[in-house]
């Protein structure tokens, strides 16, 4: 049985900080072992707690990407979730870069979250759906100039289902579970198509993956 999510929240808006705060607490499964509310107190509160996840406001006095990098580089095992009202495309593309597992809008319901962050500290990635359509436009020309152009289409049915799944936080176990397959079949499903969409990572393939959704369901 997996233990309590231990979770830092740093915002520098004390009621939005505490209404998070009410919400995580609120979870058998998880704990809030610390907050801060600057990029020097969130550097310092996060290498004294290790949490499993940490939730960030680029918004924080000092620089919230540089509390993520510093945070990042110290402390690798450690997921961070940027939890923001920032919907600048750099913003999303440089936490990409630094290593932030997840990007979410302020205004997600609690419940959404939640989910979040237990899917983040199960290995998986997020970024909010709005935000996923222009953060695949820029990836799909891939390196030495090769033509990105319909990769998703390359996927197996089985990939497609996958996939999807993936894009919407499910561990590896859980895609098993709700597949009938086994978490090593879910694996290798994985390694295919991270390599067939040429993604560096689950959180580019979840992107890919909820744009065609989107896509679909307008089509």
């Amino acid at each position: 049985m997996r233990s309590e999510i231990s979770v830092v929240v740093i915002d520098d808006h004390p009621l939005f900080r505490r209404g998070v705060v009410e919400t995580i607490t609120a979870e058998p499964d998880m704990r809030v072992v610390g907050e801060a509310a600057t990029t020097d107190d969130a550097v310092a509160t996060t290498q004294t707690t290790r949490p499993d996840v940490v939730l960030l406001d680029l918004g924080i006095p000092g620089d919230g990407l540089e509390a993520a990098r510093l945070i990042s580089d110290h402390l690798p095992s450690t997921r961070i979730v940027i939890l923001t009202a920032s919907e600048a495309q750099h913003h999303v593309d440089r936490a990409l870069e630094i290593g932030a597992k997840a990007y979410v809008i302020k205004g997600v319901s609690a419940d959404e979250l939640v989910k979040v962050i237990r899917g983040v500290a199960g290995g998986e990635a997020y970024v909010t759906p709005s935000l996923a359509a222009a953060v695949l436009m820029e990836r799909r020309v891939a390196p030495l100039g090769r033509s990105r152009s319909d990769p998703v289409g390359d996927l197996t049915p089985r990939e497609h289902e996958v996939l999807e799944l993936v894009a919407e936080a499910l561990s590896n176990k859980e895609i098993g579970a709700r597949l009938s397959i086994t978490e090593k079949t879910v694996k290798h499903h994985v390694t295919n198509i991270l390599d067939k969409l040429q993604a560096r990572n689950r959180v580019e393939a979840a992107l890919r993956a909820q744009s065609e959704i989107t896509r679909g369901r307008n089509g």
